[in-house]
């Protein structure tokens, strides 16, 4: 089961690499997208990934999960938020593009 999500999380990561990539580089996104700092989900996100560790934790704790399982569950938390740090970036970069741009027309 859990290799079956892990293959299933892989996937809709890489899926949504490409898919924020198109939106992170288009000249229609002068905000900083759809996770920038300020956005009202962001908390929420984060209580949800707080939630999530403690249930993982509890798992381990009841004997409902193995430690491996555990091990992976959080790994697969740690690639969800090195994901939203990549597309951060990213999003960031073409902000800063869209800035040189107005500042500097050609």
């Amino acid at each position: 089961m859990i290799k079956t999500v892990s293959c299933l999380l892989a996937v809709a990561l890489a899926t949504s690499a490409w898919t924020i990539k198109a939106e992170a580089t288009g000249k229609g996104n002068p905000t900083g997208g759809k996770f920038a700092v300020e956005h009202p989900r962001r908390n929420e996100v984060n209580t949800r990934i707080d939630n999530q560790r403690e249930r993982i934790n509890q798992g381990v704790k009841n004997g409902t999960l193995t430690r491996q399982e555990a091990q992976q569950l959080r790994a697969n938390d740690r690639a969800i938020k090195q994901q939203e740090q990549k597309q951060l970036n990213q999003e960031e970069n073409a902000n800063s593009t869209l800035i040189r741009d107005e500042k500097h027309p050609q």
